[in-house]
């Protein structure tokens, strides 16, 4: 019960990529590279086991980012020729590569580092990849005309900040496009839906959404609906109204209970509040204590006290509770 787990991302060590930065430039090349991504791998695993988190990732360490790392090994992207374009509704913008022909998979996607990850942990391992709708809104097309019929060229599962802003499209095509990324797939599937990493162009667009954000209640009953497993969400420090939690009635639910566009290392205490907060419309058998969005931009002393409040609160409740 209460098995606390985390987004997806972690920072990387100053010996693998420039410090809290997005899309930071990787400090090694070559086989020094590899054999630092394989480092940095095995080092956050051991500090999630140290933590007490329960379900670890790779931290996205081998990843410049989650969605172009993944991009980089998939047959019609271009990267030499990228476009500097707004994405996420405009909030933002990025340089991205160009979609000059056909997508397809030229070979297994990340397998290297997954297989890595699984030898070097007992622990349950989850593994994060973008969703359809993130990605065709993290790419310049210059070949499909439709970002319905790009996203539906993809077979992968799904970090979805992207559900946030385009909230239609997730009820006309994006829950399909999951379904088709899931085709196949036996293990426990789930969607990541948050506010975007703590940088200042998402903190900006969060202070502009009034006293209560509730793009949430637009798709959860979508997904409530879907044959998605896991629906990993925003709390600490929001302005979601807890009780639209309740929308996704049988769904096991990620709850983020840290909150990591701050530097302020929460309390365990703090945590097993936001926890009971959810619990009032989640079963605690379906809760999951989880941090709202990666923590990639973070400084690793932050992102590991974090960790640590994270596991520590998932035990005060589960101590409140009776349960082991």
């Amino acid at each position: 019960m209460l098995e606390t787990t985390i987004a997806g991302s972690l920072p990387k060590p100053f010996w693998l990529a420039t410090p809290r930065l997005l899309w930071a430039p990787w400090a090694q090349s070559g086989e020094a590279l590899l054999e630092a991504k394989r480092d940095a791998t095995l080092l956050v695993l051991k500090e999630q086991e140290d933590a007490g988190i329960d379900i670890v990732t790779e931290g996205e360490q081998s990843r410049q980012h989650f969605v172009h790392g993944f991009l980089e090994r998939i047959a019609g992207i271009d990267f030499d020729h990228k476009v500097r374009m707004g994405i996420r509704n405009n909030r933002y913008e990025a340089d991205c590569p160009t979609v000059v022909g056909r997508l397809r998979r030229t070979g297994s996607v990340h397998a290297r580092e997954a297989a890595l990850a699984r030898a070097h942990t007992t622990r349950r391992l989850k593994f994060t990849l973008p969703g359809p709708m993130t990605i065709v809104d993290t790419i310049a097309d210059a070949h499909y005309g439709s970002r319905v019929d790009m996203a539906m060229a993809f077979v992968i599962q799904f970090d979805e900040p992207a559900f946030n802003v385009y909230m239609d499209d997730v009820r006309e095509w994006g829950v399909a496009a999951l379904h088709r990324a899931s085709e196949g797939l036996t293990c426990t599937t789930a969607v990541h839906i948050c506010y975007g990493y703590g940088i200042k162009a998402n903190n900006d667009w969060k202070a502009s959404l009034g006293s209560e954000w509730r793009q949430y209640e637009a798709i959860f009953p979508a997904l409530a609906a879907s044959r998605i497993d896991q629906v990993s969400l925003e709390c600490a420090n929001s302005r979601v109204p807890a009780e639209l939690m309740a929308l996704l009635r049988g769904k096991d639910v990620l709850v983020g209970a840290i909150d990591v566009a701050s530097d302020r290392v929460e309390t365990p205490e703090e945590v097993a509040a936001t926890l009971r907060r959810a619990m009032a419309f989640v079963p605690a058998e379906k809760l999951f204590p989880c941090t709202n969005c990666g923590m990639a931009p973070l400084d690793r002393g932050i992102a590991l006290g974090k960790l640590a409040a994270l596991a520590g609160g998932a035990a005060l409740l589960r101590r409140e509770l009776g349960a082991a």
